[in-house]
C-alpha cells in the first residue's frame, strides 16, 4: 500500500499550492478513518495520475477527494471521469479552502505543480523541506504543530512519521448484480425491506451490485451461510473483497451483526425451540418436541430474520429471552375459566369477563383495548365442530375467514378494517372445545403471537358447567331415593391464578 502523510493545511497556503480556485474532486464518503483510508488506497490505484486525500466531514464521516486541481481543470476532469464511469454520478468539487485536516496518499506530483509529501524510503528531510516550501504545517511526533521555514532541515526524529496501520481486511456480502440501473434501484428497495443495511455499488465493468458490509471475513462468511440457509438472500450471493465492490451509488449502513462465537451455545430442548419459533412467526406446526425438516427450516428462517447471532443455538436463546420479556410487557396471565373448565395464558390486562352464554365464556375489551376472547366447550363431535366454525363466522368474530377444517380440528383466520380474528377448535373425548381471539388491527404484529400463546397453553382443567349439570342430573334420582337430593354445584365465574404465564 502507498504511504500516507498527516498534513494540516495552513491559512497561509501559497496560491501555487492551494489557492482559492484549487479544488478536490470529492468521490465518496466513508464512516470512520480506517474505512476512508482503505477506500483512498483503492482510488489511488484507480486514478494513479491524481493525488488522493481524505478529510473530515463530521465527527464520524470522512470525505475522499482527488486532486488538488485548479477549478476549471477539475471540472473538465470530473466530467470525463463521470463519462467513463470512473467516479460516481454524484461526485462533486470541494474547495481546498473548506478542507482543514486531511490525510494525503502519496500520488507523486499534483496538478498544481507541487510535490506531494512522501515518507519511507528516499530523503525524509527533503520531503519535509518540500512541505515547508509549500507553507504546510506538519504535526510532530508528539502531535505538536511546528512551523518549518524554507531551508530548514529537521532532525531525523521530527522528520520521520510513523507508518500507518495497514488497512483493515474487510468483506462485503454481494447479493445481486444488474446491468440496468433502474432494475438495480428497484431491487435495492425490495432488499432493504428485509435487510435495511443493503447498499448499491457500481462495479468497474459498469454493472450495479447490491451488497452488505463491510465486515470482517469470518463475520461475512458466517452470515452468508446463515442468510442462505434461511432463504434471506439469493442462492448465488457471494463474498466480495472491499476492493472489488466498486464505488457507492446509494451506500448502505454498516451492519451491526455479531461475529460468530468462538464456542457455540447449547441448543435448548426441541419443544422449547418450537414454541419460540412459533412465537417468532416462522413455525406453524405442533409443539411436539420432535425435530424434523419443518422445525429445521423454521429455525434457519428465524436465525436469518432475527440476526441476533449466526450461531443457531445462541439465536434461539435470544428469541426465548425476547419472548419472556414480551410476555411480561403484554401482561400474560394464566386464566382458569370455571364455566368452560378450560385454561389458557391470556393478556388479562386487556380483557374483562362479560358473561357466560350457553356453551361460551365471553371476555370483552378492558379499558377500550379492542381485544376479546371467547372460550368454547360443548358436547359433540365433527358436526358440532363444523357448526361452531359457522357460528363464529356468522357472528363476525373472524371476518371473511380462511378455513382449515379437518377431522377433529378446525381453524379460521380473517381480518377486516377494525380487527383480526382467529378461531381454533378441536374434538376431544366427545367434547368440542376451543377459543376465539379478537384483536385490534392497529396492533397487528402482536396478534399472531397472542394466538400462539393461546394455542400452546390451551388445556382442560375440569369438566364444563354443562357437564357438571348433566352429571348432577344423572345422579339426582339415586340421591332422592336416599332422601339426600342436593342442588347442582354452583357455576363459578372465571378466575385468574395470579401467576404469570410461563
Amino acid at each position: 500500500m502507498k504511504t500516507l502523510a498527516i498534513l494540516l493545511l495552513s491559512a497561509a497556503l501559497t496560491p501555487s499550492i492551494a489557492g482559492a480556485e484549487d479544488v478536490f474532486i470529492r468521490v465518496e464518503a466513508k464512516r470512520g478513518a480506517d474505512a476512508a483510508r482503505a477506500a483512498a488506497a483503492q482510488w489511488q490505484n484507480r486514478v494513479p495520475d491524481l493525488g488522493v486525500a481524505t478529510f473530515a466531514l463530521s465527527e464520524t464521516w470522512q470525505g475522499i477527494g482527488l486532486g488538488p486541481l485548479p477549478r476549471e481543470q477539475a471540472q473538465t476532469r470530473l466530467e470525463a471521469l463521470k463519462a467513463d464511469r470512473t467516479v460516481p454520478r454524484d461526485a462533486m468539487l470541494t474547495s481546498v479552502d473548506a478542507v482543514e485536516e486531511m490525510v494525503v496518499l502519496d500520488g507523486g506530483l499534483d496538478q498544481t505543480g507541487a510535490s506531494s509529501v512522501t515518507q519511507g524510503g528516499g530523503d525524509a528531510a527533503a520531503a519535509s523541506t518540500a512541505a515547508s516550501a509549500a507553507g504546510i504545517v506538519a504535526t510532530g511526533p508528539a502531535g505538536v504543530e511546528t512551523q518549518q521555514q524554507p531551508g530548514d532541515v529537521p532532525d531525523a526524529e521530527n522528520a520521520a512519521v510513523a507508518e500507518p496501520e495497514p488497512a483493515p481486511d474487510l468483506r462485503f456480502i454481494r447479493l445481486e448484480a444488474f446491468q440496468d440501473r433502474a432494475e438495480a434501484d428497484a431491487a435495492l428497495i425490495k432488499s432493504r425491506s428485509d435487510i435495511p443495511e443493503t447498499g448499491l455499488y457500481e462495479l468497474e465493468n459498469g454493472w450495479f451490485a447490491l451488497a452488505v458490509g463491510p465486515m470482517s471475513p469470518p463475520t461475512a462468511e458466517a452470515w452468508l451461510k446463515t442468510l442462505s440457509r434461511g432463504d434471506a438472500v439469493p442462492n448465488d450471493s457471494l463474498i466480495a473483497d472491499a476492493a472489488e465492490i466498486g464505488a457507492p451509488v446509494d451506500e448502505g449502513t454498516v451492519p451491526d451483526w455479531p461475529a460468530p462465537p468462538e464456542t457455540p451455545a447449547g441448543m435448548p430442548p426441541v419443544s422449547d425451540v418450537q414454541a419460540a419459533l412459533k412465537w417468532a412467526g416462522t413455525y406453524d406446526g405442533e409443539v411436539d418436541g420432535k425435530d424434523g425438516p419443518k422445525t429445521q427450516a423454521a429455525l434457519a428462517q428465524a436465525v436469518a430474520a432475527q440476526r441476533v447471532s449466526p450461531d443457531p443455538a445462541a439465536a434461539i436463546l435470544g428469541i426465548i429471552e425476547s419472548r419472556v420479556n414480551w410476555r411480561r410487557q403484554m401482561g400474560l396471565t394464566t386464566l382458569e375459566d370455571d364455566y368452560t373448565g378450560l385454561s389458557v395464558n391470556a393478556p388479562m390486562d386487556k380483557l374483562s369477563h362479560l358473561r357466560n352464554d350457553r356453551v361460551l365464556s365471553i371476555y370483552g375489551p378492558k379499558d377500550d383495548s379492542g381485544a376479546a376472547l371467547i372460550l368454547i366447550s360443548q358436547p359433540g363431535g365433527q358436526q358440532e365442530l363444523t357448526d361452531m366454525a359457522g357460528l363464529v363466522t356468522a357472528l363476525g368474530w373472524v371476518p371473511a375467514p380462511q378455513r382449515d377444517i379437518s377431522r377433529g380440528a378446525a381453524q379460521l383466520k380473517g381480518r377486516n378494517e377494525t380487527h383480526i380474528g382467529q378461531f381454533e377448535g378441536r374434538v376431544t373425548d366427545g367434547q368440542v372445545e376451543g377459543w376465539v381471539l379478537v384483536w385490534p388491527v392497529e396492533d397487528e404484529a402482536n396478534a399472531p403471537r397472542i394466538a400462539a400463546e393461546l394455542g400452546d397453553s390451551f388445556t382442560r382443567i375440569s369438566p364444563s358447567a354443562e357437564n357438571r349439570d348433566q352429571a348432577g342430573a344423572a345422579a339426582a334420582p339415586s340421591l332422592a331415593t336416599d332422601g339426600d337430593a342436593t342442588d347442582a354445584p354452583p357455576v363459578g365465574n372465571a378466575r385468574e391464578t395470579g401467576e404469570p404465564a410461563n
